[in-house]
């Protein structure tokens, strides 16, 4: 998630484009440039050139893993349960204060308090500020992707932009002088290199980057469709329940760790930059302030002793584990000031330390969006320069995921970062490259069809898994449906998932740092539901987020498997606890079928969850918690956000909430109409009742 430095460049330039109005002679330039003429370079590149991996990776361990219970074993409630965990932790808490310390309490009735929470101004002026898809957001990218074409057409420098994007940086004090310099320099260079070589305007940029919620704009540039074999799709066929004594593997998800080799323990993490918790900070100016040991709620990364702790956890409680996908983003969020030596040097560093933590435990990794310098830059094959390939990056993935994964993936891993492994006869992983569908990525404007021929190469392997009767997992980092994610590569990714129904029994995403999944479904027919995406919680706290990781039960090798997920527990270190007591406890916060009285983990049964948390505010409330990580920092959430998080989990397509929410939110409006009714009718009967008294006591004074 890195989506904080667009508003950063859109605000800059919008400023400067008032400023610019205000100043016709801006406009009035004669040096005109032509724009550069740009077509995109031949590819002959296919599918089936890539060698495929034939030659089972894992062999067969003969574990016997225990599943976890099918029904909720009821504990004591949750302030009993902290107060167990400090007890059992070690007596020697530190004097340290807390930011997330107990808010003073409110002696106004609970009504009254509800109210004014619901209308907090700044929590309305934070939402505005951090919404990634909205009609503030669209009108922000209109006018400074126009502004900068503009200054590109009047013959302005890339230098000359660059700088006028530094100075309003830092003279509108919109984040400090150095994170104003690296945005400037790091993404103004590749944003201007881009832009030059376009030819749609603005309405047609910002539809492409943002979505639906800056129109559904036509762009013949950015319409195409993937090409399927002429092979007629198997009838689907109604999965049964997985056998419950039947062997399963046990499967490690990691995802999203964000190492940050310069977290400071007691340094300033309330700084006003995106990344604190650095000594380049400075001192906290109040005790609140100071970086907690093990971590912290706020824009902080993960300490290397948070990530020791976690993965020697691991490898003690979770030794009989079979595999672990490991789905990307292992740099900080310090994107300002990135470079390609330090992000490929958290990569080696991180690669070891997984090795010999889990030597012999084969990995199956997928590339973040944080891997490159800068982030979310991530060129096509067909771009070679040297100062723009991507190469420096696949290269040496290559080189360090080669001890996990076969020779035969090296051309794949070269060319675009994604392969395919034969895991167990049977049994295939497809890791993706999911940088190819996000809409930061600012190459794609040049020319979205099909990036480095990735899908095409997925429906061949499919097509193959089909043929020799293997079943498919997916893992990748950016899930499908989320907004990150363009809408012509999502709906081209939708198809293929529809196609292969039933060669594909599971999707593991990371990206969004909460504990989700996404259901996809039958295009022509919404009611039923053909696969399931299951989106990893992530390892960093960034930010108000407790660390996780989540433990994946998979139906395993036998004549009658079906390859699903057949149950998955996320655990959870409390970092509240872990910063009050010095001893951090990681432990299970939920196991899915227990939690959720759910008979299995099919596609139907995720659908059906999210029909019964639409009926059941009891339920979401679980979901809820569960969400985020049990974070005792997470934010209050109204019917709005209710329906959000449920559209969510029905969307496994992007920017089509339309097309696959209306009955969810149809549901719970109505649900919350009467609420709304009653809370409004007690807000103006309370005041009516208010004025009135007033009014008589102002006149007995008289």
């Amino acid at each position: 998630m890195s989506q904080y430095y667009f508003p950063i460049v859109f605000i800059v330039l919008l400023e400067i484009l008032r400023l610019a109005q205000s100043h016709p002679f801006l406009f009035n330039s004669g040096n005109h440039r032509p724009p550069v003429e740009w077509k995109t370079p031949e590819d002959n590149w296919t599918a089936e050139a890539a060698p495929r991996s034939i030659y089972p990776l894992l062999q067969n361990q003969n574990n016997k893993h225990q599943l976890p219970p099918r029904y909720a074993v009821i504990e004591s409630d949750e302030d009993e349960q902290l107060l167990r965990r400090a007890h059992e932790a070690k007596e020697n808490a530190t004097a340290r204060t807390l930011f997330y310390s107990p808010k003073e309490e409110s002696h106004l009735p609970p009504l009254l308090t509800k109210t004014i929470k619901y209308f907090n101004l700044q929590q309305v002026a934070f939402e505005l500020e951090t919404s990634v898809m909205s009609q503030v957001s669209c009108t922000a990218c209109k006018a400074g992707a126009g502004l900068l074409q503009h200054y590109i057409r009047t013959g302005k420098s890339k230098e000359e932009i660059i700088k006028m994007i530094y100075q309003y940086c830092v003279q509108l004090k919109i984040q400090s002088a150095r994170v104003c310099e690296g945005v400037s320099q790091l993404f103004g260079v590749e944003v201007i290199y881009v832009l030059k070589r376009i030819t749609i305007g603005p309405d047609e940029i910002c539809s492409f980057i943002i979505g639906d919620a800056c129109g559904d704009i036509y762009n013949p540039y950015h319409e195409w469709e993937v090409e399927f074999p002429p092979v007629p799709k198997p009838d689907p066929r109604e999965l049964g329940l997985p056998k419950e004594a039947a062997p399963v593997f046990k499967v490690l998800h990691l995802s999203d760790t964000h190492f940050d080799p310069y977290y400071a323990e007691g340094s300033n993490a309330d700084c006003n930059e995106p990344l604190c918790c650095r000594l380049t900070n400075g001192r906290p100016t109040t005790p609140n302030g100071a970086a907690g040991k093990w971590g912290d709620y706020r824009k902080c990364d993960t300490p290397k002793r948070t990530v020791d702790h976690m993965l020697n956890h691991i490898a003690d409680t979770h030794s009989d584990i079979d595999f672990i996908i490991w789905t990307g983003d292992l740099p900080p969020h310090d994107v300002w000031n990135q470079t390609k030596e330090e992000n490929l040097k958290v990569l080696k560093e991180t690669v070891t330390q997984m090795t010999e933590k889990f030597p012999g435990i084969p990995i199956f990794p997928a590339l973040g969006n944080h891997e490159s310098a800068p982030v979310n830059s991530f060129p096509p094959p067909y771009v070679q320069q040297v100062d723009s390939s991507i190469a420096w990056l696949y290269d040496e993935l290559d080189v360090q995921w080669r001890r996990w994964l076969p020779a035969s993936v090296s051309h794949t891993v070269r060319r675009g970062a994604f392969y395919s492994v034969l895991v167990r006869p049977g049994y295939r992983i497809i890791s993706l490259n999911m940088n190819y569908c996000n809409n930061k990525n600012w190459w794609l404007l040049l020319n979205s069809t099909d990036p480095a021929t990735e899908l095409q190469w997925f429906i061949y392997e499919l097509q193959s898994a089909e043929f020799a009767g293997e079943k498919v997992h997916v893992i990748g980092h950016i899930p499908p449906g989320h907004s990150d994610c363009l809408k012509v590569w999502s709906r081209n990714y939708y198809k293929i998932v529809s196609r292969f129904e039933s060669t594909i029994t599971a999707q593991f995403f990371g990206h969004t740092h909460f504990d989700e999944f996404e259901v996809f479904y039958d295009p022509h027919d919404l009611s039923r539901a053909t696969s399931i995406a299951y989106i990893g919680p992530s390892v960093t706290p960034y930010n108000d987020l407790n660390p996780g990781y989540r433990i994946y039960y998979i139906d395993g090798d036998h004549d009658e498997t079906t390859r699903l997920v057949v149950d998955h527990e996320s655990w959870i270190m409390n970092l509240k606890e872990a910063n009050l007591y010095d001893y951090p406890i990681w432990y299970k916060l939920y196991s899915t079928r227990a939690a959720y009285g759910m008979k299995g983990l099919r596609p139907a049964d995720w659908d059906q969850l999210i029909n019964n948390m639409t009926d059941s505010k009891e339920l979401f409330d679980l979901y809820y918690k569960h969400y985020w990580k049990a974070s005792p920092v997470k934010p209050e959430c109204d019917y709005e956000c209710r329906k959000r998080i449920l559209c969510d989990a029905k969307s496994g397509r992007s920017h089509d909430r339309k097309y696959f929410c209306e009955e969810v939110e149809a549901k719970i409006d109505e649900s919350n109409k009467g609420w709304k009714d009653w809370l409004f009718s007690s807000i103006s009967s309370s005041i009516s009742y208010a004025i009135h008294g007033i009014t008589k006591i102002f006149w007995r004074k008289r």
